[in-house]
């Protein structure tokens, strides 16, 4: 095993996000990919050549988890209303939720609503990253970073 406990919270980058799964009992992963929807795999599958970041959990989160997930019915991915993240915490803290798809849209709104006013690239990058800052912070996570 690679330092990850059964309930542990997974992720590995895909890109310019963070992609999450669930460690299960037997070692596998629960995730939620575009063409396979929500589904179980391989901790090597779901690497894909990747460094694995592990974010442990406390013992009765994980305990949830585990239970949560033993009756877990799949559903399939949707972007906005249930990516990995979505699938991720609502088996671990009963709400789907993905806090860096908000920290993405806030830094998309505020770019425009820059770029709108002023024409200027610079601003709007500044908007951009502002917006990510502060719906992070609203959400009580550093930068708003997580997975799609």
């Amino acid at each position: 095993m690679a330092g990850h406990l059964p309930g542990d919270i997974v992720s590995r980058r895909k890109g310019f996000v963070m992609h999450k799964g669930l460690v299960l009992a037997d070692g596998r992963i629960l995730h939620n990919t575009p063409f396979h929807g929500e589904h179980i795999c391989s901790e090597e599958e779901f690497r894909a050549g990747k460094r694995l970041r592990v974010s442990r959990q406390p013992l009765a989160t994980r305990q949830r988890v585990l239970r949560a997930a033993g009756r877990h019915e799949t559903r399939g991915y949707n972007l906005l209303t249930n990516n990995c993240e979505h699938t991720v915490t609502r088996v671990a803290h009963g709400r789907a939720e993905s806090p860096q798809l908000v920290s993405w849209v806030a830094g998309l709104a505020v770019a425009s609503v820059t770029f709108a006013l002023t024409r200027h690239p610079a601003l709007t990058a500044a908007g951009y990253a502002l917006g990510r800052s502060l719906s992070g912070r609203v959400l009580g996570q550093s930068g708003g970073k997580g997975a799609v």
